[in-house]
């Protein structure tokens, strides 16, 4: 197999091999890796269905991650899709009344990112090696709940690395914040910030880009990698499961092999979506992908207008990791569509940090239109949470529930019904007790978090997780608070860079 190299979408001149995007996370010009051109691989169903969750991703990952052994990948593969899934299917497809849920939250931190940040240290470990990196790995990346959890869950005490989390401190869910404080690792660090998530992912592209920081890094046999969805290391494991989902469905004999399928993603940063996208770029028959946004609708503005504009108010709401203003994997997708021109895509991008906006070309807009966006309120929310309970006694966590409210607005808008929903469930509702529970039942009041947790065993019966019973046992290890204009020295200080 020929090498697949990367090329970042900012500067034809900046291609290297997987290994290397994967160690540097964002590329050094601002932009983001993506591959010069798409794998061509076989996708035979027929085949794929009799596939473990294992088989199927060293097959997605053997075509993208082409300097890597089939050893080297097989043994990242084995480390990160293990036991510590509750689920020996890694990720169990529900059927729910006419639609499916790909349930993407039994992993250790009952969240999707567990499946791309449980193998992303060993990619990493890996890719250090084969570069002969020597320098100790700083991932340093900002969270809006779920990401800073489940890479310090996967980073945690692996020999040459550190990670650093930033997060808002009003701005995710007690337990997502409990989950990340209580954090064991002697190489992990979690810091609270004052302002909202996109404040602390610009300030932590702004300090990728800091070169009199990296410098001082490198003095220090340091270097920065990004452990945030714009690494290529983090987007194409999550590929893999839009792939066995559909081999899923064809083994259940839902659908006919070559059956088209609908796919609604809860979306904040765009690489989930995107990584569907990819799927289907790989073959995967997928009719079209539904972007599910809450009140912070700029993705759904987006797509209706071709005009991206993050000068609006920011809502916190009952689906954290969806309160984004700034979805940076669509830049993937804007390069994409650009006809992978890096001077469109640095022009647009530079107008989003100047102006907070900018608008396609209309030929751009026009390879958009696999995609239907929509959103949902809080009562949306809320309804689907209840009525899904109430006619399946199936539990929804809220992002989960946006999927679902905005996949039902799809079917009703398009007249759709035919063509099978698979919605992606990317947290479990132990995630978000108070919300679950409230959405069941308005009139139930409970004392704190792990009250709410009771609350929602009581209303549902729902298996608690392990993730979840242990979290009240753990100390609470990290308590560093910070403005976010000070999160540069907190760095230095954390490194002990003088």
């Amino acid at each position: 197999m020929a090498q697949l190299l990367y090329k970042s979408t900012r500067n034809d001149k900046n291609v290297v091999t997987a290994s290397q995007a994967i160690l540097q996370g964002l590329a050094d010009d601002g932009g983001l890796y993506v591959p010069i051109e798409q794998p061509t691989i076989s996708l035979d169903f027929s085949e794929l269905q009799h596939f473990t969750y294992q088989e199927v991703a060293y097959k997605i990952l053997a075509a993208y991650y082409t300097d890597f052994t089939e050893q080297e990948l097989k043994t990242c593969i084995a480390n990160a899709y293990n036991e510590k899934f509750e689920s020996a299917e890694i990720v169990p497809l529900k059927e729910v009344g006419e639609d499916h849920y790909l349930e993407l939250f039994h992993g250790p931190t009952i969240a999707f990112k567990d499946l791309a940040l449980s193998i992303l240290p060993h990619l990493m470990t890996t890719a250090a090696k084969k570069n002969k990196v020597a320098n100790e790995l700083v991932i340093l990346t900002a969270t809006s709940g779920d990401t800073g959890k489940a890479a310090m869950a996967g980073f945690a005490d692996v020999p040459g690395t550190s990670i650093i989390v930033f997060y808002p401190k009003d701005g995710v869910s007690k337990i997502q914040e409990r989950q990340m404080r209580t954090q064991r690792g002697e190489n992990t660090y979690v810091v609270a910030v004052d302002g909202n998530f996109d404040d602390a992912q610009t300030k932590v592209k702004e300090l990728f880009n800091d070169q009199a920081l990296r410098q001082e890094l490198a003095n220090q046999n340091k270097q920065f990698s990004s452990a945030n969805s714009i690494n290529i290391g983090r987007l194409i494991p999550q590929v893999v499961y839009y792939v066995y989902t559909y081999a899923q469905l064809v083994k259940k004999a839902a659908i006919k092999e070559g059956e088209k399928i609908n796919i609604a993603v809860p979306t904040g940063n765009f690489g989930n979506i995107l990584a569907a996208h990819y799927a289907k770029l790989l073959g995967v028959p997928i009719n079209q992908l539904i972007c599910a946004s809450n009140t912070n609708n700029v993705l759904t503005d987006f797509f209706a207008t071709g005009v991206y504009d993050r000068n609006r108010p920011f809502f916190v709401t009952s689906s954290p990791s969806m309160d984004i203003l700034i979805s940076s994997n669509l830049e993937r997708l804007i390069f994409e569509a650009s006809g992978k021109q890096v001077e469109v895509t640095k022009q647009l991008m530079n107008e989003l940090a100047t102006k907070g906006t900018y608008q396609v070309y209309p030929d751009m807009k026009e390879q958009f239109a696999d995609f239907y966006a929509g959103f949902a309120t809080l009562e949306q929310t809320n309804m689907a949470i209840h009525q899904e309970f109430d006619r399946y006694r199936y539990v929804l966590d809220p992002h989960t529930a946006v999927a679902k409210a905005v996949a039902d607005r799809y079917k009703k808008e398009t007249k759709d019904q035919q063509t099978k929903m698979v919605i992606v469930s990317t947290a479990s509702p132990y995630k978000f007790p108070e919300v679950v529970v409230h959405a069941l039942d308005d009139s139930i009041t409970a004392k704190n978090e792990f009250d709410w947790i009771t609350q929602l065993y009581e209303q549902t019966s729902l298996p608690i997780p392990t993730a979840v019973s242990e979290l009240y046992q753990l100390p609470i290890r990290h308590t560093r608070e910070i403005a976010v204009g000070h999160m540069r020295n907190c760095v230095k200080e954390i490194l002990s860079i003088e």
